[in-house]
């Protein structure tokens, strides 16, 4: 091994940094001297290099596929899994309605149950958010070949909206069950206590003449009585929710009656206590 002396090393020392940076000059002189020769030896370092690529590329992209395929098994089987746990639910709530249905028949026959007679309705466009001589009610486009008449119920897509109060050839209007005009009697599935919803001009109607010792509970379930031949017993109506400011049970509404659109207008075949000839006069707006 040759060994340089000390002062030797020192001075090639000093002198590799300059001598890159000349050869970096060299470089980008050659390069503008000569494009076409570092244009030549770039393709053919390229082509050079371009087999290897091909031969690593192929690898890896089995490998990529491989974890893809790997994860993709992994969350099958996961979701097999997540689909078996919800099967066995399914098999579980069907027994269980095969069995209600069962019983519900045989209790049917026991006591001669009668079946209702269906419904008919017609889904109409609301035009207009316009109470009139009422606070909460909407316009209906009808049509001169629609019929409709006062007292039928009117349900938007998830519960019970009001009720048709006024009747022209091609119009119709129904007053919302937030009106203070509105008067329904409803049920509490919970309990099975009957009360009345009284319109109070707000979004939420409120609960009385509930019987006395079982007051209405926070999130009970309140669905239409058939009280007075005015509405078919049963139908959805909201949830009771006890107000903090005011200290009564309100109903959350099922529908949603700030933004209707549509409302399908039902015929039960109720007498009600809107007949045709009846003058309504409406308490004041609020």
């Amino acid at each position: 091994m040759i060994r340089l002396s000390i002062p030797l090393r020192q001075a090639l020392a000093r002198l590799t940094l300059p001598v890159l940076i000349a050869a970096a000059f060299g470089l980008m002189l050659l390069g503008k001297a000569d494009a076409v020769l570092v244009n030549r030896a770039r393709i053919s370092l390229s082509d050079a290099l371009a087999p290897f690529y091909a031969a690593i590329a192929q690898p890896v992209s089995f490998v990529r596929d491989t974890a893809g395929d790997l994860r993709n098994l992994w969350w099958l089987r996961s979701e097999n899994a997540q689909l078996r746990e919800e099967n066995e639910k399914l098999r579980h709530w069907e027994a269980t309605a095969l069995s209600l249905d069962a019983e519900n028949t045989l209790l049917r026959r026991q006591l001669s149950y009668v079946s209702t007679s269906t419904s008919s309705f017609h889904t109409v466009r609301v035009v207009a958010d316009a109470g009139g001589i009422y606070a909460r009610a909407v316009l209906l486009a009808t049509g001169p070949n629609l019929q409709l008449r006062k007292g039928q119920v009117a349900l938007d897509g998830r519960g019970l909206a009001g009720r048709v109060t006024e009747v022209g050839e091609r119009s119709a209007r129904v007053l919302l069950v937030t009106d203070i005009n509105s008067r329904i009697p409803v049920v509490l599935e919970g309990s099975r206590s009957r009360a009345m919803m009284v319109g109070s001009n707000n979004d939420r109607p409120r609960l009385q003449h509930w019987p006395e010792g079982m007051p209405p509970k926070e999130g009970e379930r309140v669905v239409t009585g058939a009280e007075a031949a005015s509405f078919p017993a049963g139908l959805p109506v909201g949830v009771v929710h006890w107000s903090e400011d005011t200290g009564v049970p309100e109903v959350e509404l099922y529908a949603h009656l700030d933004r209707l659109d549509m409302l399908r207008i039902f015929d039960f075949g109720l007498a009600g206590i809107l007949p045709p000839e009846a003058v309504t006069r409406p308490e004041g707006r609020r």
